[in-house]
């Protein structure tokens, strides 16, 4: 008996090497087999497809996916005095690949769980920076690494005040998080792409966004 197979993980998942099996939306492509790899809290998997290339041969392959599940992303914003908030925090992955202390600037951002894009974004903006945020604007849905990770990001952006705020922020201690909140000149964020100091890619595109089309943009900053 295998966890996360035949009997429930530690998140209460089975059947996790059947995922893929019946996907039928590309008639060049035949899922033939998945094999689990690890369901510790995530899932990574092997997969076995056939794949009909461009010239009609077939051949076969073989690709790792890591599902973390989807997530969202929020950049908030004063319109009227120009800044955000953003956050800090510790990033393991990043320390290991040649960050120099690990510590992210980003937007504020979290895992779907259970709740749709709106109201994860919401829960995760109130937990990190202590603001409850009122109307959200969608701006795009994005797969943040096709090649190996199934996660979809769901971005969004939305207003912030001294009147949104009412708890310290920080994250869930109890979850490991120790979040440090940031509000900067939009300016100033812009500025910290350019030198390498912002270099989370959710983060780089919303304040790209909001420089080109969002709430920083000439057009919108004439009132339009």
């Amino acid at each position: 008996m295998t966890a996360g197979i035949d009997t429930p993980d530690r998140r209460g998942r089975t059947g996790l090497d059947r995922d893929g099996l019946d996907l039928t939306g590309n008639p060049r492509v035949i899922v033939r087999d998945v094999t689990l790899l690890s369901c510790h809290w995530y899932v990574l998997r092997t997969v076995t497809f056939d794949y009909r290339h461009a010239d009609g041969h077939w051949s076969s392959e073989q690709r790792e996916s890591y599902d973390r599940g989807n997530g969202a992303t929020v950049l908030l914003y004063d319109r009227d005095r120009a800044t955000v908030l953003l956050t800090r925090q510790f990033r393991y992955p990043a320390y290991a690949n040649g960050h120099p202390d690990g510590m992210l600037l980003e937007t504020a951002a979290g895992l779907l769980e259970e709740d749709g894009p709106e109201t994860a974004i919401r829960r995760e903006a109130a937990e990190e920076t202590g603001h409850t945020i009122g109307d959200v604007e969608h701006v795009f849905d994005v797969y943040m690494s096709p090649g190996s990770v199934t996660e979809r990001l769901h971005f969004y952006a939305a207003p912030y005040s001294s009147a949104t705020r009412d708890a310290a922020g920080g994250g869930i201690a109890e979850e490991g998080e120790d979040i440090e909140v940031l509000e900067l000149p939009f300016t100033r964020a812009l500025e910290l792409i350019r030198s390498g100091d912002i270099a989370d890619a959710k983060t780089i595109m919303l304040l790209q966004w909001a420089a080109l089309e969002g709430p920083f943009a000439p057009n919108r900053r004439l009132g339009n």
